[in-house]
């Protein structure tokens, strides 16, 4: 982490605000979570998830929904002026296995870190928000709230991710999801196969296509997908079928790159078995470019709280996320917290199970005192916001070695 010499942040006294803030705020930022655990709803529905928080927050903050043209998004706003600090939440869920990638504790964390500051330091300089960010699950929240303008004007975002390990940054891939769809001609599959074309056949040829792929491209590069449809009767030659795809690399360029040569190998199984495809490509994904001076900031706050924080490790393939299109924008942390054993999957029935137990709730309560303390750091020293800015004029993202 990059030490910030001459730095000393917001007083002693503040910190310790914040943090009885949050014991106070331990029941209902607990109840919120668990409340969106029993309730999953997924990307752009998260209407109980929205209504639930800007409820919480509506006594403290102005609160307007519907920013950016999202129905389920919002942003709450507190105090005036520069700098802006805003506290990012994350509520959709996944599809069949409910909050397994702890957005739970990420919606309820992020408001909790709101209020704790802003009651705890209100006489601070500067603008405190809370972003309601939807559809973090493929649907590209974050990515279309940039597009809308609705981060203008922020000067930091914070936000954290549950896990098996505590981290202050990790780097993540860049992905461009695609939509592959083959169009056939029905036939009778025994009676008259001959007329047919076969757009199952088309798909698996693209599989196989995919797989053969896969020893040509960088070690760190993914390429994963399921078929959605395949067909209606096995005595029928299929005349549609769809496939939901992600292409991941460590940059966006060699996403792009990687996500032309999927789509060839589709061109070509659909010329191979006579049918056509069409190819749909969704919101890009980027890189992570990790603020250093801020991440290091939340550890040394975690530290202060006894949880033990890991040295990070750049290496292979990652998850992705669309904070990455935040964070090439603005200085950005995206730090990761142990709410489970390690070696828990995530995006797993394990870990929907573990982001709702006990041990879960009460990392999540450190993290939101981590994350406000940070906020309150940024608010009051000048000198770490400067650093924190030229830090993120001259560090890329991080790669890994």
């Amino acid at each position: 982490m990059t030490e910030v010499l001459g730095v000393t942040g917001a007083p002693a006294g503040i910190h310790a605000r914040i943090e009885e803030e949050v014991a106070r705020l331990a029941r209902p930022l607990t109840e919120l979570s668990l409340d969106l655990h029993a309730n999953p709803e997924l990307a752009m529905q998260e209407k109980h998830a929205v209504r639930r928080l800007t409820g919480l927050l509506r006594d403290d903050f102005a609160v307007e929904e519907g920013v950016g043209g999202l129905p389920t998004a919002f942003r709450a706003s507190a105090g005036a002026g520069s700098p802006v600090v805003a506290f990012l939440c994350e509520y959709d869920a996944l599809p069949g296995i409910g909050h397994g990638c702890g957005h739970n504790l990420i919606a309820a964390g992020g408001a909790g870190a709101a209020l704790a500051l802003r009651r705890a330091a209100p006489e601070l300089a500067g603008t405190v928000l809370c972003i309601g960010t939807p559809a973090e699950e493929g649907g590209g929240g974050k990515v279309l709230l940039l597009d809308a303008g609705v981060f203008d004007g922020v000067d930091a975002a914070l936000m954290f991710h549950p896990g098996d390990t505590t981290m202050p940054i990790r780097h993540a891939t860049a992905t461009r999801p695609l939509v592959v769809e083959f169009h056939g001609k029905a036939a009778h599959a025994a009676a008259t196969p001959h007329e047919g074309r076969s757009a199952l056949a088309a798909m698996i040829q693209f599989f196989v296509g995919v797989d053969a792929l896969r020893q040509f491209v960088p070690e760190t590069s993914r390429m994963h997908g399921v078929i959605t449809h395949g067909g209606e009767a096995p005595n029928v030659v299929p005349a549609y079928t769809r496939a939901a795809f992600m292409v991941r690399a460590l940059t966006g360029d060699v996403v792009e790159d990687l996500a032309e040569r999927v789509e060839a190998v589709a061109e070509g199984a659909a010329r191979a078995t006579g049918t056509t495809v069409t190819i749909t490509r969704g919101i890009a994904y980027a890189e992570r470019k990790n603020n250093h001076v801020i991440a290091g900031r939340v550890a040394d706050h975690l530290r202060r709280q006894g949880v033990p924080v890991e040295q990070p490790v750049l290496r292979g393939g990652t998850g992705s996320s669309d904070i990455g299109n935040v964070s090439l924008v603005l200085p950005t942390v995206h730090p990761y917290l142990q709410v489970m054993d390690r070696g828990t999957p995530t995006h797993s029935e394990a870990m929907a199970d573990a982001v709702a137990r006990p041990r879960a709730q009460e990392a999540m309560l450190r993290m939101a005192a981590a994350l406000a303390c940070a906020g309150a750091d940024l608010l009051a020293d000048p000198e770490l916001f400067a650093a924190a800015r030229a830090e993120f004029a001259t560090r890329g993202p991080d790669l890994p070695q």
